[in-house]
């Protein structure tokens, strides 16, 4: 079966690499270095599991800058285009999906397109009324960053937002490409599973919210927030997991997931999902002023990614704690081996780690790592698990 894939980001690359184990995928993108180096088989991406896939010899796979190439005979279009949320409208921006859609239309009618990029609830049942079409599925994801395919190999759920023929043979190929065996499938209405998106990602990110929370308490009362996180976890419904403290929860999702999760509160009463979106800006708040007490002349930033084996800086906590220190006019310099610039944003990248931890009185970190051993002293993280 042929399936065109279009955009080569975390997502699309990563159903492009699944489905190509078992079908003829080509990827569609508009950059055309990004398309030259993975038919060259190198990654975009820094996913381990990515670069190791690329190299399989038996892959069918290919890229492309053509969407005639791409759309024509295709069985399945899978639509992974960035909706970045927009602060004006309160809204996501679907420019890209509604372009693209009328491209497939226009070239492959009888195709099936898959919306795989996050968008607002009932947005996919809007689309397909104003394009007249019924050819449109939502299929939401649920990938970690740095471990994108290996989540969709090994996959806690497949949810597909359609329950006709096509909506099931898209989940069934899913789950056959898959490596982990009996997932789950869930078959639902369009908006519940762009429901089920949202809900998730703000729940996940509800629950970074209450441990960040926890450990301004300890912090601001001198206790040990270790412990109290540990005991807190023994409770089974809690559990041990997804509770390292952090600057706040951050990357391409969770930020705008929350917002357009509140924005479909608009007439609806509601005060934890406020709570959850308003709680991040508060958690950078108290980090920013927790640096300032320490008086420091010059502020290191050691890393601007959203987490640990990650290359991607989209909306990273730390960005926001670098924002509130300029406006105390705090000197900064940054440490960023995946820059390769002489500054970012207006502060200096110092390229020598070395250095950077010489001109430093302070070093803030999101996430801990070995190579500040030697200057541990003058660290600030609530990294206390090293975990990503």
């Amino acid at each position: 079966m042929k399936i065109a894939v279009v955009g080569t980001g975390y997502v699309g690359l990563s159903n492009a690499l699944l489905l190509a184990r078992k079908h003829q995928v080509i990827a569609l993108d508009i950059v055309a270095e990004r398309v030259r180096l993975l038919n060259d088989r190198q990654s975009p991406l820094e996913d381990e599991d990515v670069k190791e896939a690329l190299q399989q010899a038996d892959l069918c796979f290919h890229a492309t800058l053509s969407p005639a190439e791409a759309y024509s005979d295709a069985a399945y279009v899978i639509i992974a285009t960035p909706t970045d949320y927009n602060p004006e409208t309160g809204r996501f921006d679907t420019q890209s999906i509604e372009e693209v859609v009328q491209a497939v239309l226009g070239i492959n009618p009888s195709a099936a397109i898959v919306i795989k990029s996050t968008v607002p609830v009932g947005y996919t049942r809007r689309l397909s009324e104003k394009l007249g079409t019924d050819r449109l599925i939502f299929s939401p994801e649920f990938l970690r960053e740095g471990m994108a395919l290996h989540d969709n190999l090994y996959p806690s759920r497949i949810v597909v937002g359609d329950t006709s023929t096509k909506g099931r043979v898209f989940a069934q190929l899913l789950s056959e490409c898959a490596l982990r065996e009996n997932v789950e499938v869930l078959l639902t209405g369009s908006a519940e599973a762009e429901a089920i998106k949202l809900f998730s990602n703000t729940y996940l990110a509800m629950r970074v919210a209450f441990f960040n929370e926890l450990d301004s308490f300890a912090e601001s009362n001198a206790l040990d927030a270790r412990q109290l996180i540990r005991g807190v976890g023994l409770d089974p419904r809690i559990g041990q997991h997804y509770n390292n403290p952090s600057f706040g929860y951050g990357g391409y999702c969770l930020p705008k997931d929350t917002k357009q999760l509140l924005a479909n509160y608009d007439q609806i009463p509601s005060t934890l999902i406020r709570a959850v979106v308003e709680a991040n800006s508060t958690r950078k708040d108290f980090i920013a002023q927790a640096i300032l007490k320490h008086q420091p002349s010059v502020v290191g930033i050691y890393r601007l990614t959203t987490k640990a084996d990650s290359d991607n800086f989209r909306d990273s906590a730390i960005q926001g704690v670098i924002r509130r220190l300029e406006a105390e006019n705090v000197e900064i310099v940054i440490y960023e081996p995946a820059l390769n610039l002489a500054e970012f944003s207006g502060y200096p990248v110092i390229a020598e780690l070395a250095k950077f931890k010489r001109v430093s009185d302070i070093i803030v970190a999101n996430r801990y790592s070995t190579e500040l051993h030697d200057v541990e002293g003058k660290v600030y993280t609530r990294d206390l698990f090293g975990l990503n």
